[in-house]
């Protein structure tokens, strides 16, 4: 092709490379977990590893979801969150957590915890350092899948959240569960953002 190349053509280069930087934070296939730093990893085995994330139950009669911007380091975020032995330290509502899994967190790993007037055996589903963490469980006849994910962006750490629940217990209260949940989550986000940030001297 001779002569200036076409502005319509430079414009769809433009949005297609935008669009797949963003799918790829969104995704979180950008970022690596390594030595508590972020670092960029695309391979093929990372990328297809993705396809494999467990999901929440997009069926289930309650569904909550968060998202909250945290200006601190990555590795602070997960830390806290993983360390799930503190959690009542910085979540009020969480009264106990009990490790039967020793170590860091990994998929098979389990504790139990007490929140709200409820008793909860969690397991972990998923653990992609850095990126993205799910637990689930039964919790007096209500089973709940929970999955984190953490994007690093130019503001700090977009952290997401989402939660469904189902069970007999559910279907028959179901407007109040859904109340719960959304309070819970939105509370649980804002704790993190608080005891990260002031971890991180923000």
């Amino acid at each position: 092709m001779k002569g200036p190349i076409p502005v319509r053509i430079l414009t769809a280069a433009k949005f297609a490379a935008a669009t797949t930087s963003a799918l790829l934070l969104a995704t979180g296939t950008a970022y690596a977990f390594s030595d508590d730093k972020p670092t960029t990893c695309a391979t093929p085995a990372r990328a297809a590893a993705h396809t494999r994330d467990v999901q929440i139950d997009h069926d289930a009669p309650v569904i909550t979801r968060e998202n909250i911007l945290i200006d601190a380091p990555l590795h602070t975020i997960w830390k806290i969150q993983t360390d799930v032995e503190n959690w009542p330290t910085w979540q009020p509502k969480v009264d106990v957590v009990v490790k039967d899994t020793p170590g860091r967190l990994r998929p098979g790993s389990i504790f139990h915890w007490t929140t709200e007037g409820l008793s909860i055996t969690s397991t972990v589903k998923q653990v992609d350092y850095g990126k993205r963490l799910a637990w689930g469980g039964p919790a007096q006849g209500i089973t709940a899948i929970h999955v984190w994910t953490f994007t690093p962006t130019s503001d700090g750490v977009l952290v997401h959240t989402e939660e469904s629940w189902t069970g007999d217990p559910v279907t028959a209260n179901q407007a109040a569960l859904q109340a719960a949940l959304d309070n819970s989550l939105h509370n649980w986000v804002n704790n993190l953002k608080h005891e990260a940030e002031s971890q991180a001297g923000k």
